[in-house]
């Protein structure tokens, strides 16, 4: 009889157990490491346990997991998995490359330190595109922070040129969406810097009181990125495109000049848009765009000297 009500509420508790297990699950994040490009693919089948062979199939059947995690409602980000980057992990960490358990502590790893984004249904190839988007995003970042970071203090006066180029950036960021005024702001800077072209795009909205809404990242992003063509005085520009209801999209643009923003003429603005970068032949001005010459910004200068 006792062995009986034993049984009984082993039962039970069995019963409980499995649906808070199962609720509890779903609170649990899951994260995928892609393989997004073919070479980076074939790395990985030297591994004896890596078990695909085609990587369109392995492709298949990563947008099939994510789709079962997904109607899990489970919690999924998807992490860019570099074969370079998981040999070095496992020399650093001592653990063996040719296991899955190590596959999937530096797939943590990476979704830690690297590009990863949150999986919401989208078509795998629209996954790739932003997860290579994002990867490239945070190495001219990383670039750019490391550019700043070793140029040291100024001999002159002992200013620290990095920091005082972020400084500078920033308040030419502000000035830049102040000159804008209210609307959609799409800009760009694009600065050559030790054999990388660094890039950096940045998506503001202001409204009717001219305040502009962005995120952190980008803008801190754009600020590192502009900062790093200041402090090394280095070629390159800024471009700014803004979209108002009912009226034309305004294009404006200034180039890097000694370490300051100074303003395109319209002609220059013009050319800059209509000319193919690659073979220098005009193309045909956009459609309901209007070219406009840079504003004057309001920049602090540089306090640093030789």
């Amino acid at each position: 009889m006792e062995h009986a009500k034993n049984q009984n509420r082993t039962t039970r508790s069995t019963r409980t157990t499995r649906p808070t297990r199962r609720a509890l699950r779903r609170e649990v994040p899951s994260t995928v490491g892609l393989l997004a490009d073919p070479e980076d693919f074939q790395a990985m089948r030297t591994y004896r346990t890596f078990p695909f062979d085609s990587h369109r199939a392995y492709l298949q059947q990563v947008d099939h997991l994510l789709k079962t995690l997904s109607a899990e409602g489970l919690h999924t980000s998807v992490a860019l998995f570099d074969p370079e980057e998981f040999a070095e992990f496992c020399t650093s960490t001592g653990l063996d490359p040719d296991r899955p358990e190590t596959r999937a502590r530096f797939t943590a790893h990476a979704a830690a330190r690297g590009a990863c984004v949150p999986y919401t249904g989208e078509p795998l190839d629209r996954l790739i595109a932003v997860l290579v988007d994002e990867a490239v995003r945070q190495a001219t970042w990383d670039c750019a922070t490391l550019l700043l970071a070793d140029l040291g203090n100024c001999a002159g006066c002992g200013e620290d040129i990095g920091k005082e180029a972020f400084e500078r950036s920033s308040h030419l960021l502000v000035a830049l969406l102040k000159g804008a005024g209210r609307g959609i702001h799409h800009l760009v800077c694009s600065v050559p810097a030790e054999g990388e072209q660094l890039l950096s795009v940045l998506h503001a909205e202001a409204g009717t009181d001219g305040v502009p809404e962005l995120s952190d990242d980008e803008g801190a992003e754009f600020v590192t990125v502009l900062a790093a063509g200041i402090a090394l005085e280095s070629p390159g520009g800024v471009v700014l495109r803004t979209t108002r209801d009912g009226q034309p999209d305004r294009v404006h643009g200034w180039r890097l000049d000694r370490g300051g923003l100074t303003a395109l003429t319209e002609a220059e603005v013009f050319n800059a848009y209509c000319t193919d970068a690659e073979t220098g032949e005009p193309v045909s001005p956009e459609s309901g765009v209007e070219y406009c010459a840079g504003f004057v910004l309001e920049d602090p200068g540089t306090r640093h000297h030789e």
